[in-house]
């Protein structure tokens, strides 16, 4: 996978990131996090520059999964569980993704990013269910912007060592996706707690 990202980004450069993050999150199987710790890691040696490479990661995850907001007001659900299967959208991961919008709204879209699997339906599901476009790009876009800052962030840390968010992730996926739904309640509830103050 190394050898693999780096080929990639020495082709193709910002572009490259941005299309490779298009794909990921409208649903293609690459491994998002991955690429950007690697980006995260060529910005601490230098060979990269941390604003473009930033600003390329958050056009191409937003405009990815505006795609996949668009995909599903025009297609509706009936075309997500016909073809999801065949890029690696279960029955299972759509009945997960509809149970935590019943809990937590929108906000999933916010934390979508932080589940993989989770933020390549939610997107879609969004749509099917003619979520209103400004809510979407709120709740969405957020959450790209922290998603990318987080992992740009946690590659600049690890440096040469950035491969072994492969191995964290593998082992604490279950423990950073109830983290952020933790914080995303807290959240929520201290804005409510805020509104009824006014």
């Amino acid at each position: 996978m190394e050898h693999y990202l780096h080929y990639f980004i020495n082709h193709f450069g910002y572009i490259g990131i941005m299309i490779v993050l298009m794909l990921g999150i409208v649903g293609m199987p690459i491994p998002d996090e991955l690429l950007l710790t690697y980006v995260g890691y060529r910005i601490s040696v230098g060979s990269l520059s941390y604003p473009i490479a930033f600003i390329c990661s958050f056009f191409g995850a937003t405009i990815g999964i505006s795609i996949s907001y668009c995909l599903g007001v025009a297609l509706g659900l009936p075309f997500l569980r016909k073809f999801g299967p065949k890029i690696h959208i279960t029955e299972k991961r759509m009945e997960q993704t509809k149970t935590l919008f019943a809990k937590l709204g929108p906000s999933v879209l916010f934390i979508c990013y932080f589940i993989p699997g989770i933020r390549h339906v939610a997107a879609f599901l969004a749509g099917a269910n003619a979520y209103d476009w400004k809510k979407f790009m709120v709740y969405a876009y957020s959450g790209a912007f922290v998603w990318i800052f987080t992992f740009l962030a946690i590659g600049n840390y690890l440096g040469e060592n950035w491969i072994k968010i492969k191995q964290y992730m593998d082992s604490y996926r279950s423990f950073f996706a109830l983290f952020f739904i933790f914080l995303v309640v807290l959240l929520t509830l201290y804005w409510y707690y805020q509104q009824k103050k006014k």
